[in-house]
């Protein structure tokens, strides 16, 4: 018999270690969010920002470009890196790294945030059940497993919006909701620790099934509208207003 055992043997769940540009990306992401290097500022040097990170300068151009991506950063050849105004600048890889920054969110965050779904999510489900009815009351069956976990309430809530957005035969609709994904998952199991909000998603999920059902495209799109709405209410119980 051998001295190790294998990950399935031993249970252990291993987190990936993270690359020196994504630790860097990491520190430099913080440096912007808590004033150390704030809007507009321009970044120190490379030899200087390398050392201060102990990183070498390859690896510092890979982090810095990877922010310059998504539009934390405007590199220009010649010149001192800027920080960009990233409320303004910014992509959506800028809204998932805020999502892990919940002190740094301004108060209107959220509802804007639940603003963009409720322009959305009305006209997918709509276009979802039209052209899949059938698939999604199989995917809503899915609710009756869910018990009162917040993280099972996320999971099941994102495979339903994302399968939704595929049912709905827009790729537009799929690509915009995929760029939300860490944001979701990292802000919704706030909202479902609140038994009513789950309770309010489960009414949904069965009303919703019921539509899909009897092909009430009308009344899914109604549905998911007064839910998107209603939910800024149970927001308002998190610590994020």
């Amino acid at each position: 018999m051998t001295t190790y055992q294998s990950e399935a043997d031993t249970g252990l769940s291993w987190q990936p270690i993270q690359k020196p540009a994504e630790i860097a990306e990491t520190r430099l992401i913080n440096a912007i969010l808590d004033g150390t290097f704030p809007i507009n500022s321009r970044l120190p040097g490379e030899r200087e920002l390398s050392e201060s990170l102990g990183i070498t300068r390859p690896t510092l151009r890979e982090a810095l470009q990877r922010l310059a991506r998504d539009g934390w950063l405007e590199i220009h050849q010649g010149k001192q890196t800027r920080v960009r105004d990233y409320w303004k600048e910014g992509k959506l890889g800028v809204l998932n790294a805020l999502s892990e920054h919940p002190d740094q969110l301004p108060d209107d965050f959220i509802p804007d945030l639940l603003n963009v779904r409720l322009a959305m999510a009305p006209m997918y489900t709509a276009l979802g059940v039209s052209r899949a009815a059938d698939k999604v009351v199989h995917l809503l069956k899915g609710r009756h497993g869910l018990g009162e976990s917040p993280e099972a309430f996320t999971n099941f809530d994102w495979e339903l919006q994302h399968q939704l957005t595929l049912y709905s035969e827009n790729p537009v609709f799929v690509m915009i909701l995929n760029g939300f994904k860490d944001l979701f998952l990292n802000l919704a199991p706030y909202y479902f620790s609140i038994p009513a909000a789950r309770q309010h998603s489960y009414q949904y999920y069965v009303d919703l099934s019921e539509a899909a059902e009897n092909r009430e495209v009308d009344r899914a799109e109604n549905l998911t509208e007064n839910i998107m709405r209603e939910s800024l209410n149970f927001w308002q119980q998190t610590k994020f207003l």
